[in-house]
Formats: structure tokens, C-alpha cells, sequence
């Protein structure tokens, strides 16, 4: 995670560097495996100090914290905690597993080599597995796919029924096939 830590109006020593980055790494790190990057701007405000993180996890959300103390120490400690707290309710409305039913679909795919004919160099798939599809809506399956670090998501869309599917296109966007129901 690239951490970027300024100070506006005061002097910012190694030491306070170190902690930052350890605080905000651990935050970050207890709820998402990684996160893109962080800003951290230490300000100078009248007798204060005012702390100001952003935090930009996988899944293209802003958590956004503030905290204000006479010491940067504890004006960073209150902004990482309210990140946390975030972070926290974020990734618990992702996992809600009592507001998103799940259910069971045959996934079943060619494992019998004899049956295959390849053709040159085309890959044989010899995976056979059953998963779970969510029943969600299209971001909260974006969120899911974030979440998990998968390249594509299949999932039954709450709004129609039907299978839908989100992925990551090679550009960084997410992509969305809604097959026309009949």
C-alpha cells in the first residue's frame, strides 16, 4: 500500500512517519487483505492539531477519517480508529450473509480427459465443483468480487431473478453482462 504523509504548518519527524504508517497499515490490513493507498495530512490548527486520512481500499470506496487533539500522536490515533470503525461497518456490509440469501448451482464442468478433444494448445479444464451464487445487487456484487480478489463474479440479481455476472476488465473498470431475459 503506497502511504503518503504530509504536514501542513508543522514539522513531521521520522518517529511520528514510522507510526503512521504501522497504525494505518494494521487498520487497514485487519478488514482488507490490502488497500490501494492512504493520505495522511497532520495540520496545524490554531492550538491543535488536526489529522486527516484517506484511505482508497480494492474496491474503489473513500474512507475518510478525521481527528483532533493537542498532540499528532493522539490527533492520529482518533483518525485511525474513526478508519477503522469504517472499514469495519464497510466490509461488514459486504459479508452480510442474512441480507443476501445464497443459493446452490450445479457448476458442473468437464472432468473426463477421454471426452475432450484439444485442439492444439487450448487448455483442458478438468475442474468439477459446486459453488454458491449470491442473490444481490450489481454493486453489492462488485463489493463481493473486491472483497474475495476474484476476476469475475456470477450472481442472481435481486432486481430480476436472472444470472448476471461482473468483472474486472483489463483497463481496471468493472464490466457487467445482463443476458436478455426471455
Amino acid at each position: 500500500m503506497q502511504i503518503l504523509i504530509t504536514g501542513q504548518q508543522i514539522n513531521l519527524g521520522d518517529n511520528f512517519r514510522d507510526y503512521a504508517e504501522k497504525a494505518i497499515d494494521s487498520a487497514v490490513s485487519k478488514y482488507f487483505e490490502a488497500a490501494v493507498s492512504a493520505d495522511i495530512r497532520v495540520v496545524k490548527d490554531g492550538a491543535g492539531i488536526r489529522s486527516e486520512i484517506t484511505v482508497h481500499p480494492k474496491t474503489g470506496a473513500l474512507i475518510c477519517g478525521t481527528g483532533s487533539s493537542n498532540d499528532a500522536y493522539a490527533a492520529l490515533d482518533d483518525a485511525v480508529s474513526k478508519i477503522a470503525r469504517q472499514l469495519r461497518k464497510y466490509k461488514n456490509r459486504l459479508t452480510d450473509h442474512q441480507a443476501a440469501p445464497v443459493e446452490l448451482v450445479d457448476m458442473s464442468v468437464i472432468n473426463d480427459q477421454d471426452d475432450v478433444e484439444v485442439a492444439g494448445d487450448a487448455p483442458v479444464i478438468i475442474a468439477e465443483m459446486q459453488t454458491e451464487l449470491p442473490l444481490c445487487t450489481v454493486s453489492a456484487a462488485v463489493m463481493r468480487m473486491d472483497l474475495a480478489g476474484l476476476p469475475a463474479l456470477m450472481f442472481k440479481n435481486t432486481a430480476h431473478g436472472g444470472l448476471n455476472m461482473v468483472y474486472r476488465r483489463s483497463d481496471g473498470n468493472i464490466g457487467w453482462i445482463d443476458p436478455k431475459q426471455k
